[in-house]
């Protein structure tokens, strides 16, 4: 398989995205993750609306082209998502990634469908939802 099936120019388009939403350390919750398989990063800080759901983000990604459209698809779609929420994503994409589960209810995420089969970049497709993961698991909770 050739780095070209994989680098598609929808998925080289996300990676330009992520100026978007640019890190914010002024927000009060933050999460970070790192792929096991390739040594990629992801910091998120995050800022809650009064229900616990996300209402802004800000990342700093240092990831592969892969990662980085994992993080621009998440970007896009996280306001208003919450710990059940991403946490349950999370789960539905790693079994997807293994092959064992269809494709995750998330916008975009189709995107990243060529990188299913590089199992070297599964660790960074995650990034986003497990730094979110941490991010939200030391907030308090909605009242």
């Amino acid at each position: 398989m050739s780095a070209e099936r994989l680098y598609t120019p929808q998925l080289l388009a996300l990676t330009v995205e992520l100026a978007n939403w640019p890190a914010m350390e002024n927000l009060p919750l933050h999460g970070e993750s790192r792929s096991p398989t390739c040594g990629s990063t992801l910091a998120l800080d995050i800022a809650l609306d009064e229900v616990g759901c996300i209402r802004t983000c800000g990342l700093r990604v240092r990831a592969c082209a892969v990662g980085q459209a994992a993080a621009a698809i998440f970007a896009r779609h996280a306001k208003g998502r919450d710990l059940t929420c991403l946490t349950s994503t999370h789960d539905r994409i790693e079994g997807w990634l293994d092959g064992e589960a269809p494709i995750a209810d998330w916008p975009d995420l189709y995107l990243l469908e060529k990188a299913r089969d590089y199992p070297a970049r599964h660790g960074a497709i995650m990034l986003p939802w497990k730094a979110a993961i941490a991010a939200l698991s030391s907030a308090p909770a909605a009242s």
